[in-house]
């Protein structure tokens, strides 16, 4: 009895997490009209050998479903389809999670879809810091253990180069996702962890409201060059 009511425990949890992924997808692709598509995902590169002096429990590894084993952001990119695929259709949304219920949600920014400024974690929180102090109005915030993206209004590579070209140094840990780019949204789970809102967007079903890129860029390059080493590894 006590196994059957864990596998039907089981079988709920997972039945949630693909609600809720293909309910966070629906909804961007249809209320806000963000272009998604599903990310390529982890897979099981089986267990990691217990370490019986130290007590530890056997652990499955996480890895990239993507064929290249040394992927620094495993799970956290376009594969198959291509970015190209993204769409705010709802019938191909649901045919994709309804195939990959686990699979990350990848929006395709720029265009008239939202760009994003990234930074690493300790960076970001800082800059946020700064920003609030200063009453600055802030968009949705994507957070992973790693590293925040603040999302922004679409801008184009003319403004973006104007904006880096006044600056004395932009540090290679701040990166800039438009054209061509892409964001992971929440709930998903990467090879990095948790995929969360660290500023969720207004509970409406208009698009988020977004700041300009000119808005923000100043604290959050002055972040970057604070943050001890420069944040520089890529880690979604």
């Amino acid at each position: 009895m006590r196994e059957i009511l864990g596998r039907r425990r089981k079988l709920l949890f997972r039945r949630g997490g693909r609600s809720a992924l293909l309910g966070a997808a629906l909804h961007c692709a249809t209320e806000w009209q963000w272009p998604v598509l599903p990310g390529v995902g982890l897979r099981s590169a089986g267990r990691q050998p217990a370490v019986a002096r130290l007590g530890l429990a056997e652990r499955p590894a996480r890895r990239c479903s993507c064929p290249d084993p040394d992927c620094v952001v495993p799970g956290a990119h376009p594969f198959d389809p291509g970015l190209l695929a993204a769409t705010t259709d709802a019938r191909m949304v649901r045919w994709w999670w309804t195939n990959r219920p686990n699979a990350p949600i990848v929006l395709a920014t720029g265009g008239r879809a939202p760009c994003a400024v990234s930074l690493p974690a300790v960076a970001g929180a800082r800059a946020l810091a700064a920003l609030d102090h200063f009453g600055v109005r802030l968009g949705p915030v994507v957070a992973t253990p790693t590293r925040w993206s603040l999302l922004v209004s679409p801008y184009d590579l003319p403004e973006l180069g104007e904006l880096l070209h006044s600056q004395d140094w932009v540090p290679s840990s701040l990166r800039f996702h438009g054209e061509g780019g892409y964001v992971v949204l929440p709930p998903s789970q990467i090879g990095a962890g948790k995929v969360r809102w660290e500023r969720p967007p207004a509970a409406i079903s208009a698009a988020p409201w977004l700041p300009k890129v000119a808005t923000i860029v100043d604290a959050l390059v002055m972040a970057s060059t604070s943050t001890p080493d420069g944040g520089s590894r890529l880690a979604y």
